[in-house]
C-alpha cells in the first residue's frame, strides 16, 4: 500500500487500530514489564541494538480521545508541561511538516535531538471511532546536526485511542527509541522502564490542565 502524507500507509494506521482492540503479543518475545494505574507495559528486545521496543495498553481516566490527541499534538503546550524539552517546533520543508525536538539529558551526557514526521487521523474501525497518531524519524538536510548534541536516527511511535465508554480513553502505544552515543544499553533500558509510565502520567496530568485555545 502506498504511503500517504508523512510516508505512513493506510495499513499502518489500521494496524494500530487493530492492536488497540486485540493486543498482538503472541509469537514474539514480549514480556510484561510493569502494571500500574490501569496501564500494562510490555517490552521486546531488539537484538541489533540491545534496546527494547515497548507496547503500552490501558485506560487513561478523565482524558477523552480528542483531548488526548490535541494535547499530544500541541507542541507549544508540551514545552510547558514536559520538563525535558530544550527546543521544540514544527516547520514545513518541501511541503512536508517536520518536527525538531531537542531533549535535555543529565550531565555528563549530551542532549539528544530528533527530526521526525507525524500524522494524526481519525478512522472508523469495526464500528468504533479511533484516533491514531504515527511518528517516525526522518533525515532533513535543512536541519543540520548541532555540535555537542547527538542526533537520534532511530525513533518511531504509534498511538491509538478510543473512548472507554466513560470520560476516558482506551489507549495503545508502541514505542522504540535508540538514543545512540556511548550510553550503555542497560542504562537506557532502566531509564525507559520509568520513563514510559512517567510520560503517560505526565500526559494525563497535562490533559487535566489543558484549555483548548479558541
Amino acid at each position: 500500500m502506498d504511503p500517504g502524507a508523512g510516508g505512513f500507509s493506510e495499513e499502518q494506521f489500521r494496524e494500530a487500530c487493530a492492536e488497540l482492540q486485540r493486543p498482538a503479543l503472541s509469537g514474539a518475545k514480549w514480556e510484561l514489564l510493569v502494571e500500574m494505574l490501569g496501564i500494562s507495559i510490555y517490552r521486546q528486545l531488539d537484538q541489533k541494538t540491545g534496546l527494547y521496543e515497548y507496547k503500552v495498553f490501558g485506560v487513561l481516566e478523565d482524558c477523552p480521545p480528542e483531548l488526548l490527541a490535541d494535547v499530544y499534538m500541541d507542541l507549544d503546550y508540551r514545552k510547558q508541561w514536559d520538563e525535558y524539552v530544550k527546543e521544540l517546533y514544527e516547520k514545513e520543508y518541501n511541503g512536508e511538516a517536520v518536527v525538531y525536538w531537542e531533549v535535555k539529558y543529565p550531565f555528563p551526557m549530551s542532549n539528544r535531538d530528533y527530526v521526525y514526521v507525524r500524522q494524526r487521523r481519525e478512522l472508523d474501525f469495526e464500528g468504533k471511532k479511533v484516533l491514531v497518531i504515527l511518528a517516525r524519524s526522518t533525515s532533513m538536510p535543512q536541519i543540520p546536526e548541532k555540535s555537542g548534541v547527538i542526533r537520534v536516527k532511530q525513533y518511531k511511535q504509534s498511538l491509538a485511542m478510543q473512548s472507554d465508554g466513560k470520560k476516558g480513553s482506551k489507549v495503545f502505544m508502541c514505542y522504540f527509541d535508540n538514543p545512540g552515543g556511548q550510553i550503555p544499553s542497560w542504562l537506557i533500558n532502566w531509564a525507559a522502564k520509568s520513563g514510559v509510565p512517567n510520560f503517560l502520567k505526565d500526559m494525563a496530568k497535562a490533559c487535566q490542565n489543558y484549555h483548548k485555545r479558541t
